[in-house]
């Protein structure tokens, strides 16, 4: 069973490397990785071409793109992986048996989605864990949604729910969440933290940043016939402080 892993960088050398050696460092033996750069300019190309050389399992693209979400529909169009999923250039894998996890819990039956919890840090310091626990098709009204680095899913079933939403910049996981959840797909939950991500990604990296995926929340969950508009969103906004108090 293939695996395609799509990283999406864009003028990322800083922290791009850690997150290449995370994937070669992984115990599975059948993975593709998948790099989709935006024409980076600091030196990104550059590395990709080096790992690239070095590992024969990479295919990669570097252009201009219309922001993240175009970039990973890119990626999975370029994936040719039996499963799917998402390790980006400030993200690593937190163990290195990640991959073998999730390959297992595919493997143990009918399973079209498997995910796991997730770790924020922040100079080498954890400051947020997510832990998902098992979906419930009402938590879904409630805010809940899975760490989405840590998703992976079938091709079968992005070929069916379709791209992801390239009108939403910053919340266009929260909505292929909802279209693949809120369906009849079987889902696996691993208990354990499969990704560690560095914080202030697009979506946190300031006030109108979260402003901006408030409001996109809200659309997404309109668009999708999910919750209670406003108050889900405020579920899911006190689901992030929650996280906070469990590591404190």
């Amino acid at each position: 069973m293939k695996i395609s892993i799509i990283t999406i960088t864009f003028n990322s050398a800083k922290t791009l490397q850690r997150a290449l050696d995370s994937v070669q460092s992984q115990s599975y033996g059948n993975i593709e990785h998948v790099i989709v750069d935006g024409a980076s300019t600091d030196g990104t190309r550059a590395m990709i071409e080096a790992y690239a050389a070095k590992n024969p399992n990479v295919r990669w693209i570097s252009e201009k793109d219309d922001g993240i979400y175009n970039a990973i529909n890119k990626g999975i169009r370029m994936a040719t992986g039996d499963i799917i999923g998402f390790l980006h250039s400030d993200d690593i894998f937190n163990f290195s048996d990640s991959i073998e996890q999730i390959a297992a819990a595919f493997e143990t039956g009918n399973v079209d989605v498997v995910y796991g919890d997730l770790q924020y840090c922040r100079a080498g310091k954890v400051v947020r864990k997510w832990n998902s626990n098992s979906f419930n098709s009402r938590s879904l009204k409630y805010g809940w949604m899975p760490p989405h680095p840590t998703v992976y899913v079938r091709r079968e079933v992005y070929e069916q729910v379709g791209p992801y939403d390239e009108w939403f910049r910053i919340s266009a996981d929260y909505d292929m969440m909802l279209r693949i959840f809120k369906s009849n797909y079987t889902t696996h939950y691993i208990p354990s933290i499969l990704v560690s991500m560095e914080t202030g990604g697009a979506s946190n990296k300031d006030t109108r940043a979260r402003l901006s995926k408030t409001q996109e929340d809200y659309l997404v969950l309109k668009k999708n016939h999910v919750g209670a508009g406003l108050l889900t969103v405020l579920c899911k906004q006190l689901r992030k402080i929650k996280q906070f108090i469990r590591k404190a």
